[in-house]
Formats: structure tokens, C-alpha cells, sequence
């Protein structure tokens, strides 16, 4: 479906006809075919695939070396055309074709080469699918991250994820075509499926994984937050939970690495089901210097003298701060129980970022 979305939408905006061919030149999808059309256009539509001799006269226009849009001269009864390779990387796909009557602009074929990138990662997803359908995966990967069992039957019996332990992982931080390309990537390494959902992208892994290399996978910089390895594909809807946490964790809070485990989360692992309510609004009055004051005093165990140290700040300006933060937040940093309260609220509201 996506297929034919993006094929109907190209030749929509282009204003001619588009035709989709797979690596070996069986057509995949078409558009409306409106406008100049030739023999070979029909019966390739027709047969749902091109005559070995036109195959054989395209081939040797280079189209299986081009790397861009390239256009094929027309002939006797053959219209001239230009073909645009659907490539992941180094991979060739498929083939988009167009009729180059009017002539195309060099914006058409900006577009149409943009056009073939998005199919790739489509194409690339369905080859990689081995049997199972993109859509159906996709929404079986849905549902067992929403905690449906019942979905893991598809992904086994007819996805061919292999009866093994399994580790979720969430990346953030990219553009969605970012995100999917990279997922991609990183399917054949890990033994995994993949699915982008809002603004993360979610590997579902055989096994557990040794994630490290995972940012290498992707052309802009992220975050990856992994959940505990579960026995089974049933327990992938926890393992997800924790991968999510992990990675909001990653990219708000300062001090984590790029790639974060639910293990290594400490105090936030247990601020993952503490709802922002509970923040001492207070907190939210601190303008960023008493914030980081604060925070640096009570992540010292409420040292002054290694406060003073790591600010680099006369201990007179540093209690002068602190005078300031119990007077906009009601409270006494001679209290245990309020220290606390203003330390946990510091973590809740930098998990949600509310800290800037």
C-alpha cells in the first residue's frame, strides 16, 4: 500500500506517469496512465514484467550503473524515458520509470530521485520481511509492544523471528527518514524487526545485544535506551517500556551516554512511574543558576566546601544561592525530608523536561 501511495503521489505532483519495477523488471506498481504511452509501456503494464529484448536494450543503457536519474533516448516506436534506480545504499531495488514527454526539469527529477529514496527503504523493508508481509508486521510488532501475545504467533511463524530471548531497543533523536533508514541497518545485524512509532524508532532483538555500535548505524547523531532481555517475544512489551524510559532518559538528562541501559538508570529507573504532579513547584521557580546550584549541592551529599569546588564559588555567593532557593521554595535545606523532596524534584522535572 505504501507502494502505490507514493507511486500515485509522484506522477500527482510530476503530471505524468509513473511505473515501479522491481530489481529484476517486473512491475510492482503504476500510476494512472495518462499522456503519451508507447508499446512498451502497455505491455509491460499488461504482462507484469518487460519483454526480454526491451530488458535487454535498457540494460545496456547502464540502468543497473546509474546512481541518479538517467535518460534512456527514445528509438522507433519507443518513447524516450528516464529512469531513476530505487537504491538502499549499495543495494538496487527496483527501477521508477518515467515518460520524458514534456520534457522533465531538473526539479521533476530532483523529485523523482527523492521519490525513489523513500521507496527503497519500502522495498528494502518487504525483502527483509522474508514472508511476512511490511503491513502485517508492522502491526503485529504494534501489538506486542502494546502487550498483545497474540501477535507473536505472526512474528515466529510466519516472520521467522527465531524462538529466542529478546531485547528491545528505542532510538531517538533524528528526523523520521533518519530513523528508518538506520533501523534498517541495523534489522540484519541484530537479528531484529523494526518500527517507527511517533519520534523513536523501536528494534525488537533476538537475543541480547551488545548495542554499542548501534549510533554508527545512523547518518545523524542518537540516543539509544535499551530495555532487559526478556525469555521470550512475550515479554517484549517490558522490555519496550524500559527501552522508552532509557532513552527519554538519554537525551534529557546530562551525564548519560548515547547508548543507555534500563540497568544503569539508578534514582530514574523508580522516577519512571512518579508523575510530574508530584514535582515541588518551587522547583519550577529556580531560574537556571540557583537549578544548577542546587542540583550540584545535593548531588555532593550537601557538601558546601565540594559545592564551592566544583562551581568554583566563593562560599559567601554559594550560601547566598542557597538562601535564595529555600526562600522561593518554602523550604529549609536543613530538613532531610525537604532535601529530598527538592532532590527528587530536580531529577523529575530534567526527566521531563522542564529544566531547559
Amino acid at each position: 500500500m505504501a507502494v502505490q501511495l507514493t507511486v500515485d503521489d509522484l506522477a500527482a505532483r510530476l503530471g505524468r506517469p509513473v511505473l515501479l519495477e522491481d530489481h529484476a523488471q517486473s512491475v510492482l506498481a503504476y500510476s494512472e496512465q495518462t499522456g503519451p504511452m508507447d508499446d512498451v509501456r502497455r505491455d509491460s503494464i499488461l504482462r507484469r514484467h518487460t519483454a526480454r529484448d526491451v530488458r535487454a536494450r535498457f540494460r545496456s543503457a547502464g540502468i543497473f550503473e546509474a546512481r541518479g536519474p538517467l535518460r534512456v533516448p527514445g528509438s522507433p516506436g519507443v518513447l524516450s524515458r528516464v529512469c531513476v534506480p530505487v537504491r538502499h545504499r549499495d543495494r538496487l531495488l527496483g527501477f521508477l520509470w518515467l515518460i520524458d514527454s514534456p520534457v522533465m526539469s531538473d526539479s521533476d527529477l530532483e523529485l523523482a530521485a527523492k521519490s525513489a529514496g523513500e521507496l527503497a527503504l519500502v522495498l528494502l523493508h518487504d525483502v527483509l520481511a522474508a514472508g511476512v508481509s511490511a503491513q502485517r508486521e508492522q502491526a503485529a510488532l504494534a501489538r506486542l509492544l502494546s502487550g498483545d501475545a497474540s501477535s507473536v504467533g505472526v512474528l515466529v511463524d510466519e516472520g521467522g523471528f527465531p524462538p529466542l530471548p529478546v531485547t528491545v531497543l528505542v532510538v531517538r533523536g533524528a528526523a523520521r527518514e533518519v530513523l528508518a533508514d538506520g533501523l534498517l541497518a541495523a534489522r540484519g545485524r541484530f537479528s531484529a524487526r523494526h518500527l517507527v512509532r511517533g519520534d523513536h524508532g523501536v528494534l525488537v532483538c533476538a537475543g541480547p545485544v551488545r548495542a554499542d555500535s548501534v549510533p554508527g548505524l545512523f547518518t545523524g547523531p542518537v540516543v539509544v535506551g535499551v530495555g532487559t532481555t526478556r525469555g521470550s517475544l512475550t515479554g517484549a512489551a517490558e522490555s519496550y517500556v524500559e527501552a522508552l524510559h532509557a532513552s527519554v532518559v538519554a537525551q534529557r538528562v546530562p551525564g548519560f551516554g548515547p547508548v543507555t541501559p534500563w540497568e544503569s538508570l539508578g534514582v530514574y529507573r523508580m522516577l519512571a512511574a512518579v508523575p510530574v504532579s508530584a514535582i515541588h513547584p518551587g522547583v519550577l521557580r529556580l531560574s537556571p543558576e540557583l537549578v544548577s546550584t542546587l542540583e550540584t549541592y545535593l548531588d555532593l551529599a550537601g557538601s558546601a566546601v565540594e559545592t564551592s569546588r566544583v562551581l568554583r564559588l566563593h562560599r559567601t555567593s554559594l550560601y547566598y544561592r542557597l538562601q535564595r532557593v529555600a526562600e522561593l521554595t518554602g523550604t529549609s535545606l536543613k530538613n532531610g525530608d525537604e532535601r529530598l523532596t527538592l532532590h527528587l524534584s530536580l531529577k523529575l522535572a530534567r526527566l521531563h523536561g522542564l529544566l531547559g
